[in-house]
């Protein structure tokens, strides 16, 4: 929804003030300059960008204008899922988890926190790396390694639709030039004819150069912004599982390998420890 506002901000700012400037609005409408510029940048786009990336793109945007707010909630039921895991574990050893891990959805752990499951990737990371633990496959060093390597690729992949989105932006003010040059082309073949005429021709090219620059920079590169903010909080969510697991693994109890998970959330998202603390003292371990 805050997406939604920004937009609606820049677009009163603009053509508002453009009309107490005393600047008549008709001449800014003009479909085909629209066209032109619109249909040339998803042309770019479609291009430049495999089916997958294209896919991400407009999952992404979909989530962006959903808007998510503030995930506070959203790390604090992670730690409180985290808790409750590694106590299980505890008590029953790694064994225990082993249902957990091979069917995440039909945990009786995991299928109290719905938002975590609604996380699809996350869901697959914190249950792949339980299961090393259960299987004994990997040394703790070596887990720790192994998730950094995942998560770094997951973030180089999860990037792609923004950069891909910023890539198109900046062609956006270049496409409004051709849609200004052919208005332009189009205005030579018309010179012979009225001066109010030419002059509105000249004006309906010089529209197609303003729709890109803005277009670009007040609409397409904010949107690519924030899709790659989404990421780095995406990143931050598969962080704070990696954190974990990890310090579990090398033989930490269950509230200071939570404690581990809390460090490393952003501070703008993190719960306190006292709230965090209060969570898990609520729960009932098994």
């Amino acid at each position: 929804m805050i997406v939604l506002v920004g937009i609606l901000m820049v677009t009163i700012s603009v053509f508002g003030g453009f009309l107490l400037e005393g600047g008549p609005l008709a001449v800014l409408v003009q479909p085909v300059e629209v066209m032109i510029i619109c249909g040339a940048a998803l042309g770019t786009l479609i291009i430049s960008a495999p089916k997958p990336h294209l896919i991400g793109l407009a999952q992404g945007l979909v989530k962006l204008f959903k808007g998510v707010g503030s995930q506070r909630e959203a790390f604090l039921e992670l730690l409180c899922l985290q808790y409750e895991i590694f106590i299980n574990a505890r008590k029953h050893g790694f064994i225990a988890l082993e249902r957990d891990v091979a069917e995440p959805e039909k945990s009786t752990i995991i299928s109290k926190y719905p938002g975590f499951l609604r996380r699809h990737h996350a869901v697959t990371f914190f249950a792949d790396s339980l299961r090393l633990l259960v299987d004994g496959a990997v040394s703790p060093h070596d887990l720790d390694q192994l998730l950094d390597r995942e998560m770094e690729t997951h973030h180089e992949t999860a990037s792609k639709p923004a950069a891909i989105l910023s890539k198109v932006g900046d062609t956006l003010p270049g496409l409004g030039i051709v849609a200004a040059v052919l208005g332009i082309v189009i205005s030579m073949g018309a010179i012979d004819g009225p001066a109010a005429e030419m002059g509105h021709k000249v004006a309906v090219a010089l529209v197609g150069t303003f729709l890109g620059v803005l277009l670009a920079y007040g609409f397409v590169n904010p949107l690519a912004a924030g899709l790659e903010m989404a990421a780095e909080g995406d990143a931050n969510y598969l962080a704070c599982i990696k954190a974990g697991v990890v310090a579990f693994a090398k033989g930490s109890p269950p509230s200071v390998a939570i404690e581990f998970s809390r460090r490393v959330i952003s501070d703008h998202d993190r719960p306190t420890l006292a709230v965090t603390e209060a969570a898990v003292q609520a729960m009932t371990p098994r």
